[in-house]
């Protein structure tokens, strides 16, 4: 018994020791290593714990961990990174106190490590070794129902809440309202009053460090060593926006850090920063000129945008007056604007500015008058000017175009896509009759039903494609007037909405068609005038023609008469008097027919386009021509199908082209060959698109130059020393008149003309020559 009371109170001694360390190493705060070491000799000092831990809790990684130099308990099983003993810190914040056999049994990374520890039975200790740091003290029991936890719990609340009151600077810390912490030289929170408490519940941090910036053990360090607070510091924390002043205090080498929620201060702040900076780079990028005058018009500052507008620096502007910028005939629109800011305090106007350059540019200028606040006496004007000088130019533009538009003697309408009319100018309105003011009527009214079947459906979409569609119709104005011919343009106009409109500028062609008829009346005229030409020029050859059939008509008829005598004594003589009749009637009717083609070729009408058998034609001017080309020893060799399909042409005017054709080319001939034979090749063919036929007269003459072939359908050029040069003009006039065109190739053996013209539309058969002639 004695020896038991002896080791009992060597026991009680030594636990008394260890506390007294424990109290002197947190009275200079020491690192939490080592009081963490003096906390684990002490409870270690009582015979009933086998073994103790103390385990810090760390907020960022869900875990607790070891502090101090004793041995550390094996890892838990799973995945390290996964680990969190949130479960247990939530048990003991509310508890206090966990015995070991039910933490073993929490889903925690701390109950895997003790299993694997072979840790089974003690008590786990909520305790925080340093304020505002949570941890737990860890104890490994001989026997689970001792006493010992509930009194070391009380003990080293006691131990700590003592070293805690020792280190207290001055009762005022609890009295500031502003979160306060008193740290030591490594950062390690000694105390902190109540509002710091609060601040940190309230931003829901485990310790009071977290509240601090990242780098607050540099700035105590500096704080210490340079004796001089350093501060405000900002650190974000949960969505607040906490200033740090740190104050040192050199001989304890503590420092307390006072803190403050300057979140709307900082916000608002940033606000305005944010904002002058949006404005800045509004103010220094924008296009339109921001400036300040005095009420008198002199500037007071200006953006840069001054430069580009006015050629000016806003450094150049800044003092100077406006009214020397200002266009003379703009003055009084000044003092106008002047009065109305006095007035309303906004005004807009358009006036000129002289560049720099001496030109003067349209602005369009939105003033507002700032006030003093007391009197209302306007002190500045803010101005925003923007450069409209393209747009005044373009609205003059369209202004000039509209008259233009009105006072054109041409007919302007404006369509929509379903060919309503919602617009005519002035010279529409007075051809079809109407009054100003007066509704158009209807396109249907002024065109006929095929006209407007085509605009409608082949000349929208046309102009839509390419932008025009031209056209030629008849205008009927409403009321009975008689109706004019028109040459239409289409044109198709995009708009500032989804559709677009078409304008129809119709040029009234009455005089037009009118001096066309007269030209094509000339023009009749003169190839009536070529053709009897050419009939005195083929006198000869025609003289041959009938003299030949008359002379053997006399001679048959002599005959005949001789044999009428001789009928009573010869039998036959009636049957040779019968045969000499037919020759008489045969001979007649070759003279008649070559008076018939005469009078044809003629023959002088008004023009009639019709279709007709080309290659038909094509003989019949071979014809007219053989007497002439036998004399000159040219043979015309004729390629003329029978299968070729008709063209719609004159056939006076085309038998007259296609016999100076050959006349031109016999000429050439006889002048390259005029003691020897020669042929003429006289063609006519399908083109490849089967829309045209042509019909080429190849000569042997000697062909012409370059420089001859560029002119040889110029009306007087002739190569011909008594030619007048109006064969080959008149020829192409009259071709080109059908809708054709006749072109000249040069060869090596001589020159070919080359006839095109217009094939009759599909299903209209050739009449038949004699019942054209």
């Amino acid at each position: 018994m004695a020896k038991s009371a002896k080791q009992s109170g060597a026991g009680r001694a030594a636990v008394g020791q260890e506390l007294q360390e424990l109290v002197r190493l947190a009275g200079e705060g020491v690192g939490r290593h080592e009081l963490a070491d003096a906390l684990l000799r002490l409870t270690r000092s009582r015979p009933e714990v086998i073994q103790a831990y103390y385990l810090v809790w760390q907020a960022a990684a869900g875990t607790y961990a070891e502090l101090g130099s004793v041995e550390r308990l094996p890892p838990g099983q799973g995945d390290p990174l996964t680990a969190s003993d949130a479960e247990l810190h939530a048990q003991l914040t509310a508890r206090g106190e966990l015995g070991l056999a039910e933490l073993r049994r929490l889903p925690c990374w701390l109950a895997g490590r003790l299993r694997r520890a072979g840790i089974r039975q003690g008590v786990a200790l909520a305790l925080e070794l340093t304020p505002g740091e949570p941890g737990l003290l860890l104890l490994e029991l001989e026997e689970p129902g001792s006493g010992l936890a509930g009194w070391l719990a009380q003990l080293l609340g006691a131990v700590l809440l003592l070293a805690r009151q020792q280190l207290r600077p001055s009762p005022l810390l609890d009295a500031d309202g502003e979160p306060s912490l008193l740290l030591d030289g490594d950062g390690r929170l000694l105390d902190r009053n109540r509002a710091a408490l609060q601040l940190q519940q309230d931003c829901g941090v485990a310790g009071a460090g977290a509240l601090l910036p990242v780098n607050h053990t540099p700035l105590l360090h500096a704080c210490l060593q340079q004796r001089r607070a350093i501060g405000p510091v900002s650190v974000e924390v949960a969505g607040r926006i906490l200033l740090w002043q740190f104050v040192p205090e050199p001989a304890s080498g503590r420092v307390l850090a006072r803190g403050r929620d300057a979140s709307e201060q900082i916000r608002s702040e940033r606000e305005a920063a944010r904002a002058s900076r949006l404005y800045r780079l509004i103010t220094e990028n924008t296009t339109d000129l921001i400036s300040r005058h005095t009420p008198g018009g002199r500037f007071l500052d200006a953006s840069p945008a001054s430069w580009t507008l006015l050629g000016y620096w806003p450094e150049q502007l800044r003092g100077s007056d406006l009214k020397p910028l200002l266009h003379p005939d703009d003055l009084p629109l000044m003092r106008e604007a002047r009065e109305v800011l006095e007035q309303h305090g906004y005004h807009t106007l358009s006036y000129r500015l002289r560049h720099r350059d001496g030109s003067y540019r349209w602005f369009e200028t939105a003033s507002r008058a700032i006030r003093e606040t007391y009197t209302g006496a306007v002190v500045e004007i803010v101005s925003v000017s923007r450069d409209i000088t393209a747009r005044v130019q373009g609205e003059e533009v369209r202004r000039r175009l509209a008259e233009v538009i009105e006072a054109t003697t041409d007919l302007v309408l404006f369509i929509d896509r379903s060919g309503a009319i919602t617009y005519l100018n002035q010279s529409a309105r007075r051809t079809l009759g109407l009054d100003e003011g007066q509704d158009a009527p209807p396109l249907a009214a002024l065109l006929d039903a095929g006209d407007l079947h085509r605009l409608l459906d082949s000349g929208l979409p046309c102009a839509e494609r390419s932008g025009v569609w031209e056209s030629d119709m008849r205008l009927h104005p409403p009321g009975g007037a008689d109706s004019l011919p028109v040459s239409l343009v289409l044109l198709a106009h995009a708009s500032a909405g989804e559709a677009g409109y078409f304008s129809l500028v119709a040029r009234d062609m009455t005089e037009r068609e009118l001096r066309e008829t007269q030209m094509r009346h000339h023009q009749d005229e003169l190839a009536h005038t070529a053709r009897l030409v050419t009939l005195g020029e083929l006198a000869s050859g025609i003289a041959h023609e009938i003299n030949q059939p008359l002379a053997a008509v006399v001679n048959y008829a002599s005959a005949s008469q001789r044999y009428l005598q001789q009928v009573a004594d010869d039998p036959q003589a009636a049957s040779r008097v019968a045969q000499g009749l037919e020759r008489i009637t045969a001979h007649a009717n070759h003279a008649a027919e070559v008076i018939r083609r005469l009078r044809a070729f003629l023959r002088k009408e008004p023009r009639r386009l019709q279709a007709l058998d080309a290659a038909a034609l094509a003989r019949e001017a071979v014809r007219l021509c053989a007497w002439e080309a036998g004399n000159s020893r040219v043979a015309i060799v004729e390629v003329l199908p029978d299968n070729l399909p008709p063209v719609y042409v004159d056939r006076v005017l085309l038998e007259q082209v296609l016999l100076n054709l050959l006349r031109n080319a016999i000429d050439a001939n006889r002048e390259a060959h005029p003691h020897a034979a020669s042929t003429i090749r006289l063609q006519a063919a399908l083109e490849a698109d089967g829309q045209q036929l042509s019909i080429s007269v190849e000569d042997q003459g000697p062909g012409v130059s370059e420089e001859a072939l560029a002119h040889i359908f110029t009306p007087f050029y002739t190569s011909k020393a008594d030619g007048l040069g109006l064969g080959l003009s008149m020829s192409r006039s009259i071709v080109e008149g059908f809708g054709g065109e006749l072109l000249a190739r040069r060869q090596p053996g001589g020159l070919c003309l080359v006839c095109r013209l217009p094939v009759a539309a599909r299903g209209e058969a050739a009449e038949p020559l004699q019942q054209q002639q």
